[in-house]
C-alpha cells in the first residue's frame, strides 16, 4: 500500500466509527446559535480557523477565538472547542468559561471522557489518534495528532456541507464572500 492508500485507510476507518447522527447533531446545535466562536491550540486551532471560514462563507456569524477582533460571548452564542486529547488547558477553560456564560459548548476531541468532553452540551467523538498514543486509540503510522487533524477536517466539512444545505447556501451566494481582494 502506498502512502496515499495508508493515510486515506486511517481516515476512513475512524471515520467509519463516528456516531451516525453526529454531523445532524453538531449542524443543529449550530444552528440554534446567534454568533458561532470556534477555539482550539496548534493545529487543532488551525482546523478550527479553517472550519470558521468556512462558516463565515456560508453566512453565518463566526470568529475565531483569541484573534483581536473577536467580540465578548453572550448567552445565545456558541462555542465549537476542539482538542484531539481533550485536556488542553485553554481549551478547558474557557470551554468552562462559555457554559457558565450559557453558551452551548460542542466538543470535538478523541476522548469522550476527557476535561472537554464534560463541558459539551454536543459531543463530536472523533476515535482517532493523538500525540500522546493511548493504549485506547487508533494505531496509526502518522505523526502526532496527524490522524486527529484530518479527521476532524473532514468531520468539520461535512458539518459544512450540511449546514450550507439546511441555510440553503448555494455556490454563487458563498462565491459573494470569498475574498476578493486576492
Amino acid at each position: 500500500m502506498g502512502d496515499f492508500e495508508v493515510i486515506l485507510h486511517e481516515i476512513k476507518s475512524v471515520l467509519d466509527k463516528l456516531k451516525p447522527d453526529t454531523v445532524e447533531e453538531f449542524t443543529g446545535v449550530l444552528r440554534g446559535g446567534d454568533r458561532i466562536f470556534v477555539l482550539g491550540e496548534g493545529r487543532s486551532g488551525l482546523m478550527g480557523k479553517a472550519f470558521a471560514m468556512r462558516l463565515m462563507h456560508l453566512g453565518a456569524s463566526v470568529y475565531a477565538v483569541g484573534e483581536t477582533i473577536t467580540p465578548a460571548m453572550k448567552p445565545g452564542d456558541v462555542l465549537v472547542a476542539i482538542s484531539g486529547s481533550g485536556t488542553t488547558q485553554n481549551v478547558v477553560h474557557l470551554s468552562r468559561k462559555a457554559k457558565l456564560l450559557g453558551c452551548p459548548v460542542i466538543a470535538v476531541t478523541t476522548d469522550p471522557e476527557s476535561p472537554l468532553s464534560e463541558t459539551a452540551t454536543c459531543l463530536a467523538h472523533v476515535p482517532a489518534a493523538t500525540k500522546y498514543r493511548k493504549e485506547s486509540e487508533q494505531p496509526t503510522v502518522q505523526p502526532l495528532g496527524s490522524l486527529f487533524d484530518q479527521c476532524a477536517h473532514i468531520l468539520l466539512d461535512a458539518v459544512c456541507l450540511r449546514y450550507a444545505a439546511l441555510q440553503r447556501q448555494d455556490h454563487q451566494e458563498v462565491l459573494s464572500r470569498h475574498s476578493n481582494l486576492e
